[in-house]
């Protein structure tokens, strides 16, 4: 058998016709939201994971009024009432293919950004509570500080089997960790 590839479609020629096996990506999501809590490498998974599917990336901290960035740096947690204008801004950005670094920790906050983006793909990063406290002791001038994480961890609601979410563990290198998502991505019924 003679194998041939044409362009990004693959076949081959049997001797009694041309066989064509197509072998073209599935399109990326048209919005994914890399979530967790704050030490769980959101902003290193997402900008990469962006970068392998060539979509924009969003770090959802930027988009924080002062005034949460201001209670969080003095260890204050955020309310929903402080989150909410901030969700606002994040469910704007997913009105077009994206990639978002953005907490969600709670089905709440996700189902407000789904109401922008009902295909949401969520790809939740978690870890254990040392290896995340360590992850953040090692952020000099975040403004997230460790003492957050407890209160963090305490909010967080992990996604239901109902939430189109790719759960990640963060032990694993970020490479893995966007070679496993895009995988999943391209194998998705709905990616």
């Amino acid at each position: 058998m003679l194998a041939v590839a044409v362009g990004a479609e693959a076949g081959e020629f049997t001797g009694s016709g041309y066989r064509l096996a197509m072998s073209l990506p599935r399109p990326a999501p048209s919005a994914i939201v890399v979530m967790g809590v704050s030490g769980t490498g959101k902003s290193t998974v997402g900008q990469a994971l962006a970068d392998a599917l060539g979509l924009p990336f969003v770090e959802g901290d930027s988009l924080h009024p002062a005034a949460n960035v201001e209670k969080m740096s003095a260890g204050i947690p955020l309310t929903d009432a402080d989150r909410a204008p901030w969700l606002d801004r994040i469910a704007t950005e997913l009105h077009r293919p994206v990639v978002v670094a953005c907490s969600a920790l709670r089905r709440a906050y996700r189902d407000r950004l789904r109401a922008d983006a009902p295909d949401l793909v969520l790809v939740y990063l978690h870890g254990t509570r040392e290896l995340l406290a360590e992850r953040m002791a090692g952020r000099p001038g975040h403004f997230m500080p460790t003492s957050l994480l407890d209160s963090q961890l305490a909010t967080l609601e992990p996604p239901g089997v109902d939430e189109n979410a790719i759960e990640m563990d963060v032990v694993l290198p970020p490479a893995e960790i966007v070679a496993r998502v895009t995988s999943r991505l391209a194998t998705s019924p709905r990616g």
